[in-house]
């Protein structure tokens, strides 16, 4: 009887964590999709960008493009302001910082960002000022030695945690000269505190430049920050001088390391490579002037040569050999074992240290041991989604994974509440997906449903959704949490929008308007936030007709200009021929009535 007992709390015990795992993984594979899906709309903005500059005939128009600025011009005008001096006020009880700095200075900077304090925009400009000067001193591909290092630690993606990169430091210790640290890129973007970790990084920079080495990330691009959060934390934080740290970050990014090599057989760069990668020739780019058209795969230089550096930022390995466009980010490509036996044949290298892609277990090992991927932003898409990790390379080049999560919660939760977390939340950004397709989704269910029911099969049902969607997700495992069945089995494919709505009673919008506002709100806000020169968050109702009829001609999308003319109108309180675009957008939103409810 006890082993039968045994036995069965065995079986029940496996039987649950199969599940839990389950769950985790479509969960996982929710975000990951969903986050690829959005980088490819991130390159069609891009290739929309070029279609505006085409159809920009006349410069003395008033078309909205005429009004992107010129970074060399801005930054000349930020430098002179700063020289023209910003005050620090009295009752400012941040750091202050004096230069040339010193670790205490950096020690400062953590502890006043551990109390949350901030850094006048006095000092980050002077500090992006000096970090600019040693960027430019150095070359495209930086050089190391472990013989002058115990150990060189390398770290992947840090997206604007913090307190990963405290962590870090608390494990590992500080950079020193005998700490030596390759941080490889995508140091903004997603997290809330971006701005202070490129702030210490910077500043280890200027004191240890021989110890502390900084990689670019595809997410060091303007384009990328005014999607995913960078631009927004800036406004935020520093209002006022905001538009000089901006141009200013914008230059000292485009001032970053392209990769960096340990020893002559460590290659260390964010992406990946190609089929194409020659480090000759990257060492020879002019890498500042690929400037803000990285994220589209390529620059025309004055000689008219195609730098194809879109491939070190943007590639993923895979575990077949060849090489093939990455279509699910959009962008690079997938390099398979034969590809990178080639380089290292070439170049007589070891190992090819990269990031850039999410891991659960915060590193991933592949091409039998020459590829390894590492990623640092632990909690990446949701508290408990993934551990982070960095690397200990010994003079051996022998590498050492240390991993670690932080934790936020002072109760610590149990597996299956960290899993109904991560689900929750992925779900929820699917279905608000799901929404903003409706229409598709519909005429794609319609295709199915030839006796008009209003129910379809599982499998068409599925089907449907990965036509419209094309996220690769398990969709049958999937439909219990997305759409209701009738007693026969099928299901009702209208339940999939049942229980979703805009934020807010939109009566002057037809119903097509306000799907293609809610499914393209991302792409407007960063192309409204280009136009609006000021950040004042105001645009004239002019801009916003002529920027909305070039999006729509664009993207072949059917609109009624009147139907929007009298949106933005009936928005116009004070009339005074300028609309809020970021209050216009949020009545986009898509909310879920059950959270509402509960609120």
């Amino acid at each position: 009887t006890v082993i039968k007992a045994a036995i069965l709390i065995q079986n029940w015990y496996r039987s649950t964590m199969a599940r839990i795992e389950m769950r985790r993984r479509y969960s996982l594979s929710i975000f990951r999709s969903i986050e690829y899906a959005d980088q490819q709309d991130q390159l069609q903005l891009s290739m929309f960008f070029t279609f505006m500059l085409n159809h920009c005939t006349n410069p003395d128009s008033a078309s909205p493009v005429t009004t992107i600025p010129s970074i060399s011009q801005v930054v000349d005008e930020c430098l002179t302001e700063f020289e023209e001096k910003i005050d620090v006020p009295d009752s400012y009880y941040g750091p202050r910082l004096s230069f040339p700095l010193t670790v205490g200075d950096v020690d400062a900077l953590i502890h006043a960002f551990r109390n949350e304090q901030q850094l006048h925009a006095h000092y980050v400009l002077q500090l992006l000022c000096e970090t600019r000067r040693v960027l430019k001193m150095m070359p495209n591909i930086s050089h190391l030695s472990t013989s002058y290092s115990k150990d060189v630690t390398i770290c992947g993606d840090l997206h604007g945690n913090l307190e990963d990169l405290l962590l870090i430091f608390y494990k590992n210790g500080l950079p020193s000269q005998q700490n030596c640290y390759v941080f490889n890129g995508d140091y903004v973007d997603r997290g809330k505190k971006s701005m202070e970790i490129l702030i210490i990084l910077f500043a280890f920079l200027l004191i240890y430049p021989n110890n502390l080495y900084l990689n670019r990330g595809n997410h060091e691009d303007y384009m990328m920050n005014l999607r995913y959060g960078f631009t927004k934390e800036v406004l935020k934080k520093y209002k006022e001088h905001s538009k000089q740290i901006l141009y200013l970050l914008r230059d000292v990014f485009s001032w970053l390391p392209l990769a960096t090599i340990i020893d002559g057989k460590v290659l260390i760069l964010h992406g990946g490579i190609s089929d194409t990668t020659d480090l000759d020739f990257l060492k020879a780019v002019e890498r500042n002037k690929v400037r803000d058209h990285i994220h589209m795969g390529l620059h025309m230089t004055s000689a008219g040569t195609k730098i194809f550096v879109i491939d070190i930022l943007w590639s993923d390995p895979r575990s077949k050999n060849g090489c093939k466009p990455n279509k699910r980010r959009g962008a690079g490509c997938y390099f398979g074992p034969d590809v990178t036996a080639r380089l290292f044949e070439r170049y007589n290298l070891k190992m090819l240290i990269r990031s850039h892609e999410f891991k659960r277990e915060g590193y991933d090992i592949s091409h039998d041991g020459k590829v390894i991927t590492i990623f640092s932003a632990s909690n990446y898409y949701e508290e408990g989604s993934n551990r982070g990790a960095y690397i200990k390379l010994d003079p051996e080049l022998n590498p050492r994974f240390v991993q670690f999560q932080v934790d936020k919660r002072q109760d610590r939760l149990k597996l299956h509440e960290r899993v109904d977390t991560i689900e929750s939340s992925a779900l929820k950004s699917l279905r608000e997906m799901i929404y903003a397709h409706k229409s598709e989704l519909i005429s794609a269910f319609a295709q199915y449903d030839l006796n008009g029911t209003g129910c379809i099969s599982v499998r068409d049902w599925a089907a449907a959704m990965e036509s419209v969607l094309q996220l690769e997700l398990p969709w049958r495992i999937l439909r219990s949490h997305l759409a209701q069945t009738n007693p026969d089995g099928e299901v009702d494919f209208m339940s999939c929008f049942y229980d979703l709505k805009m934020d807010q009673p939109i009566k002057e919008a037809e119903p097509a308007l306000v799907e293609t506002l809610c499914r393209y709100r991302k792409d407007l806000e960063i192309i409204f936030n280009i136009i609006d020169k000021d950040h004042s968050g105001l645009i004239s109702f002019e801009e916003f007709s002529q920027t909305w009829k070039l999006f729509t001609s664009y993207l072949g999308i059917e609109a009624k200009d009147d139907s929007l003319d009298k949106l933005v109108l009936s928005i116009d309180n004070n009339k005074d021929g300028h609309i809020d675009f970021n209050e216009f957008l949020e009545a986009f939103h898509v909310v879920h009535r059950l959270e509402q409810k509960a609120n």
